[in-house]
């Protein structure tokens, strides 16, 4: 659809007027106008959440999975955040139990929170299986150290025969220190 010349100077004029507030009290009133519920938010941590907390659940997080590749690490901010968020759900719905009447206003909030859930629910599982799947393709990648040959199997020794007993003769000439030639003694 093309728009007259006129209609689009109009335009220009009038975008000249939105430009947003330009006090530091106006751009702080609309900080989070554009905050999103889900996993690419612009502010994971709202400023009345422990930032402690979610450290915590991140290094937890971190250490049960321990990712090593940059696939990894995402998968891991995935996890961490979708469990944040689902935090941040289940306290969104006890207000509504607590603040909304009953009615359908309060159906419509709840129904909107049940959808949340089960989105963040879906992305933590799909993340988990996602993670399990890059830490078994790195794993094969990986070499091998080799395994040492087994060692040979070898079969019981026969049980071998006592040698005969040894019998000195009765006589010391028998004996072989004394059977050797007498050899003339000199001095």
């Amino acid at each position: 659809m093309l728009i007259s010349d006129k209609q689009h100077q109009a335009n220009r004029n009038n975008a000249q007027h939105s430009t947003g507030p330009t006090t530091p009290a106006g751009k702080e009133a609309i900080r989070f106008n554009a905050l999103t519920y889900g996993l690419r938010t612009r502010v994971t941590i709202l400023p009345d959440e422990n930032a402690a907390d979610y450290s915590q659940l991140w290094d937890e997080l971190d250490a049960d999975w321990q990712p090593q590749t940059r696939t990894e690490r995402c998968y891991l901010e995935t996890m961490v955040t979708s469990q944040w968020l689902l935090r941040r759900v289940a306290e969104s719905e006890q207000q509504i139990y607590t603040f909304v009447a009953f009615g359908e206003e309060r159906f419509k909030m709840l129904t909107y929170v049940a959808k949340q859930r089960a989105q963040l629910e879906r992305s933590f599982r799909t993340a988990i299986e996602d993670m399990k799947q890059s830490q078994k393709e790195r794993q094969a990648r990986q070499p091998q150290p080799a395994k040492p040959a087994p060692a040979p199997v070898h079969k019981p020794a026969e049980p071998q025969a006592p040698p005969p007993e040894y019998v000195m003769s009765e006589r010391a000439e028998a004996h072989p220190l004394f059977c050797a030639p007498e050899t003339p003694y000199t001095l």
